[in-house]
């Protein structure tokens, strides 16, 4: 009896050390996964100049006009390395146009956007600068205000028949500087190429290149 009373204590303390060791390893799992996540979840703030201009398929002459976009951006890994990229933007692309049908040049066309990119990015292995990354995808944007300047006049107007939607393509790439475990610079380089009309008069879609200048928390 006596014999049976110990194996059977021993049997119950080797299940309860057995059972404490599997909690304690789910315990270190469950935190392991969820340390990688918040690591693959950055949230940023982006300021990003641009030079834009529409493009014509027939005699329309347009020219390059500085622009920007700023907001929202965040990456979200779902890989090693890859990362799906979105964000809110407000985008302003502009340009300047000879219109040879009206003979009315406009000196500068500028069309606002709320934009979503949809993108996904490739980052290299962090080192103790940072890391690069190659990015790859689409934008989608809403028309917010149209406007535009006719030569000689002191004042924008309304413009007449721009497009409610933009889709462009989007292809790019920089570095993401590592200024602290928690906080990182991003420096970039992007083309984005439309192919969603904007304006109704001549059919021109819309094309830029951007600097891109973020900060990760």
């Amino acid at each position: 009896m006596l014999n049976f009373t110990k194996t059977t204590f021993a049997a119950l303390a080797a299940l309860a050390l057995l059972f404490t060791t599997h909690v304690n390893a789910q315990d270190y799992y469950t935190r392991t996964q969820n340390t990688s996540e918040e690591k693959n979840f950055r949230l940023g703030l982006s300021v990003n100049p641009n030079i834009g201009w529409l493009r014509y398929d027939d005699d329309y002459e347009a020219s390059a006009k500085a622009g920007f976009s700023y907001g929202l951006v965040a990456d979200l890994g779902f890989a090693d390395n890859y990362y799906f990229s979105t964000g809110l933007l407000i985008n302003s692309i502009a340009s300047k146009v000879d219109f040879p049908s009206s003979g009315v040049d406009r000196d500068k066309i500028r069309l606002q956007y709320v934009e979503i990119p949809l993108t996904i990015k490739l980052k290299s292995v962090e080192n103790d600068t940072g890391r690069f990354y190659g990015q790859f995808g689409f934008t989608t944007g809403f028309k917010v205000s149209g406007k535009e300047r006719l030569a000689g006049a002191d004042k924008n107007q309304s413009i007449s028949g721009d497009d409610l939607f933009r889709l462009g393509l989007q292809i790019g790439g920089g570095k993401e500087w590592k200024l602290s475990d928690n906080l990182g610079l991003m420096t970039g380089l992007t083309f984005n190429n439309g192919f969603t009309r904007a304006i109704k008069e001549g059919k021109p879609k819309t094309s830029y290149v951007a600097l891109n200048f973020g900060l990760f928390f």
